[in-house]
C-alpha cells in the first residue's frame, strides 16, 4: 500500500461515515448524553486499551482541561491513569477486572462511561459495561464495524464502518473531537 492510498482508505471510512444518518444520530445522541451529565454534575469515565487507552486520556483531557476556549473543568477521566491501582488489579485478581473495578468504586447513575475498543470485544472494556449498566450508568461504546460484544451493552454505539484498526482509531479520535467540541459548546456557550 502506498501513502496516498492509506490517506484515501481514511478519507474513504470518512465518507462512509458521512453517508450514514444513523450513525449521526449516535453521535448526536452521545454529545446530548454527556451535556445532560455534566450538568447533573456528573462524570464520564473513558477505558481502553493500547492506542485505545491513549485516545481514551486524550479525550478525558480536552473535557477536563479545555478544548477551544477558556472554561471551567468538566470531570472526566481516564480509568487506566493510576498505574498502581491497574497493575494492583491485573496482578491481584485479573487483567479483566481492572476497569469493572474502578466503575464500580466511583461510577454513579448519573455519569457516563465511554469504552474505546476497535474490535468492540476487549475483556475489561465489557465487563466495565457490564458494571456499569448494574449502576445504572448510560454507556457509550466506540468500536468498529459490527460493534462487537459491547454492542449488547451499550446506550450508544458508534461502530465505524471498518475493520481496519488504524481507520477506526482515526475515526475514533475525530468523533472525540466533535464530542468534546460540542460538549463544550452546549456547557458552555460562548457570550
Amino acid at each position: 500500500m502506498t501513502i496516498q492510498q492509506s490517506i484515501q482508505s481514511s478519507i474513504e471510512t470518512k465518507q462512509q461515515i458521512l453517508q450514514n444518518p444513523g450513525l449521526i444520530q449516535q453521535l448526536e445522541a452521545a454529545i446530548d448524553v454527556c451535556v445532560n451529565c455534566f450538568g447533573r454534575d456528573g462524570k464520564v469515565l473513558f477505558c481502553g486499551n493500547g492506542g485505545s487507552a491513549a485516545d481514551a486520556q486524550h479525550l478525558a483531557a480536552e473535557l477536563s482541561g479545555r478544548y477551544y476556549y477558556d472554561r471551567p473543568p468538566l470531570y472526566a477521566e481516564a480509568l487506566h491513569v493510576n498505574t498502581s491501582y491497574l497493575t494492583a488489579v491485573a496482578n491481584d485478581y485479573d487483567f479483566g477486572k481492572v476497569y469493572s473495578r474502578m466503575v464500580e468504586a466511583s461510577g454513579r447513575k448519573s455519569d457516563v462511561l465511554i469504552g474505546l475498543s476497535t474490535s468492540g470485544n476487549s475483556t475489561n472494556v465489557v465487563e466495565a459495561f457490564v458494571k456499569a449498566k448494574e449502576i445504572g450508568m448510560t454507556t457509550i461504546a466506540f468500536t468498529g464495524a459490527g460493534g462487537g460484544k459491547l454492542r449488547q451493552y451499550a446506550d450508544i454505539l458508534l461502530d465505524i464502518p471498518a475493520t481496519d484498526t488504524a481507520r477506526i482509531q482515526e475515526a475514533h479520535i475525530l468523533f472525540g473531537h466533535i464530542l468534546c467540541e460540542f460538549i463544550e459548546k452546549r456547557v458552555f456557550p460562548k457570550k
